[in-house]
């Protein structure tokens, strides 16, 4: 077992059987099925490895598979593709995962030879994906509140607008009404003046008021 500088990435070396393509993405059957298929001398198959060396890394999102020596990726599996992972019952140094094909429907399965580390792996890689799956979880809730304030933001700009537009319907009544009172106060003064006739007389230049 090896682990390199960055702590969210950790990696074992053990030997690679190969991949096999199941019809099921998880169970016991499934997996000791597609062990026993690999370990099959009379079954060819392109992707058996023959107990290939690898390096197995296992980081915050995935499960990368790489040629020991070169570090050339063969396999790289997201930890939301991660359906199954468990020890062989009758085969202890045997171990494998069904993950599914990021770009088909299908799952394959990927077996391991570790004398040592294979259920600390098995441990270690469900682990990983809880992880994710809760740190998912909490994503999707702060996406949810986040969407929540801002449903709650928009009502909010919607009842403010609404408010607005009440206050300035208000303020051009109360304008309307204050105009119509200043008509009615300008016809008022008109009516008193008008109302006051002055008639003169040559013999008498007394005014005479005539009120109507």
């Amino acid at each position: 077992m090896s682990d390199i500088d960055d702590e969210s990435e950790i990696f074992f070396s053990i030997k690679f059987l190969g991949r096999i393509q199941v019809v099921r993405p998880g169970g016991m059957q499934t997996l000791t099925d597609a062990v026993e298929a690999l370990q099959d001398p009379n079954i060819e198959m392109a992707e058996k490895m023959k107990k290939t060396k690898v390096h197995l890394f296992l980081t915050r999102t995935a499960i990368d598979i790489l040629e020991h020596k070169t570090k050339f990726m063969l396999y790289s599996c997201a930890l939301p593709s991660v359906s199954f992972c468990a020890v062989h019952p009758s085969q202890p140094k045997i171990l494998g995962f069904i993950a599914k094909h990021p770009a088909a429907d299908m799952h394959h399965c990927y077996i391991f030879q570790s004398k040592k580390f294979s259920h600390l792996l098995v441990s270690i890689i469900g682990d990983s994906f809880r992880s994710y799956k809760q740190n998912q979880g909490l994503q999707g809730d702060r996406d949810l509140v986040v969407e929540a304030l801002r449903h709650k933001n928009k009502v909010l700009e919607r009842e403010n607008a609404e408010l607005k537009r009440r206050l300035q319907a208000n303020g051009e009544d109360a304008g309307g009404v204050q105009n119509i009172y200043d008509n009615e106060s300008d016809s008022d003064k008109t009516s008193s003046r008008s109302g006051q006739v002055r008639f003169f007389s040559e013999d008498d230049e007394t005014p005479l008021q005539r009120n109507f």
